[in-house]
């Protein structure tokens, strides 16, 4: 067990605290404690105690206080580190290191065996499949590839994008109005059809159907939804959470240990962004490389910061959304080749983790995550991205 170095100790105790544990030395020594008033304990030195018994007895008593005054701030730090917590410090120091990308330096770190190279794939309107009307252009040319480009051209302010999958879920996204712009959507059901809504705001909460049409899709890899980027989990090469990803990456052997670094070095540096998550509004999308750059973020910044760091490094990633137990929550699952969909990763056992979420285990006691998480069961997905 490590001792956190930047704890903030105590370095005064309590008359009760002190009294305890003099008790409890008492009692190891085989003497009998008991609780005295002042004027009682005053009476006791001056009657019960002789000259050389009550100087022994004094000497004892300094002793051990001076001994308690040096240990008990090693204690609270050892506590504070057993939570499994940074500390304020530690979370700042770390949070600095991952915004400067010059601190990013591999020159005395030994290189792991796996190639950290980053490879983000880059969607593309090829022209090849295009369904379109005077409102929606759908590009389909790279269904195989997990993803749709879609583009608005139509004049309403406020438009949404509905697809159901084979599996019958429906996902509802905002689309770009004023002209618009080529927009990635994933096609995370896997094989089947697919049926692809455009929908104008009239009034109100009333919207019009402007386009429709149904996609029959077989995926070339059925991971391929889940490395490309698309609207929710946005990256490219450029950004700085990639780089920051293949540093952490270096000295790494396996996909596991990416996943390991990348996930422990998120939970000690991100600070969740309480204000940020009362204050924002549905259709919200993350920046991942302002969240790197911050240091703070609410569930779904962590959640798509950690997907797109992750798919950069060519390890298949899904951005979940649903319920942890009553709260509306984002987390992670990961493809790892020796061992499958990893749906979660607060502690690996040797064979398996428990769930995978960056904001709980960032902001929660382990031990209290631990026993929420329990076999997953608190934890309800509705939406994959």
């Amino acid at each position: 067990m490590k001792y956190a170095r930047f704890s903030k100790n105590k370095f005064h105790m309590s008359d009760q605290d002190a009294a305890a544990i003099l008790e409890e030395v008492f009692l190891n020594c085989g003497k009998e404690a008991v609780s005295l008033t002042d004027e009682e304990s005053q009476k006791v030195f001056e009657s019960d105690l002789g000259g050389s018994d009550m100087h022994y007895a004094v000497i004892c008593i300094a002793v051990t206080m001076f001994i308690i005054t040096l240990i008990f701030p090693v204690f609270l730090a050892i506590a504070a580190t057993h939570k499994g917590q940074p500390t304020d410090t530690e979370r700042i120091l770390a949070a600095e290191k991952m915004a400067d990308p010059t601190t990013y330096d591999t020159s005395e770190l030994v290189k792991g065996s796996r190639d950290n190279t980053p490879v983000c794939l880059v969607p593309t309107a090829d022209g090849i499949n295009v369904l379109s009307n005077d409102y929606v252009s759908l590009d389909a040319s790279n269904v195989a590839s997990g993803y749709i480009v879609i583009k608005y051209t139509g004049a309403s302010e406020k438009v949404k994008l509905r697809i159901t999958g084979p599996d019958e879920v429906t996902y509802t996204y905002n689309l770009t109005t004023g002209g618009g712009i080529d927009e990635v959507f994933p096609l995370q059901a896997g094989d089947g059809t697919y049926v692809v809504g455009v929908f104008e705001n009239i009034a109100g909460t009333s919207y019009a159907q402007a386009f429709s049409e149904e996609l029959s899709v077989k995926l070339d890899d059925p991971f391929l939804p889940f490395l490309y980027p698309n609207q929710y989990v946005s990256f490219t090469k450029d950004d700085q959470a990639i780089a920051y990803a293949q540093y952490l990456s270096y000295e790494a052997n396996s996909d596991l240990d990416v996943v390991s670094n990348v996930y422990n070095a998120l939970i000690s540096s991100l600070t969740y962004d309480y204000e940020e998550a009362q204050t924002v509004e549905s259709g919200y999308l993350p920046d991942i490389d302002e969240v790197l750059t911050t240091g703070k973020g609410i569930c779904l910044d962590y959640a798509c910061l950690m997907s797109s760091m992750l798919r950069s490094q060519q390890i298949p990633t899904r951005m979940e959304v649903g319920y942890a137990g009553q709260a509306y929550h984002a987390w992670i699952s990961t493809y790892i080749k020796e061992i499958g969909w990893v749906n979660g990763m607060i502690e690996f056992d040797g064979e398996k983790w428990s769930l995978m979420d960056p904001t709980f285990a960032s902001t929660t006691d382990t031990e209290k995550l631990k026993n929420f998480i329990g076999d997953g069961e608190n934890y309800k997905t509705k939406y994959i991205y």
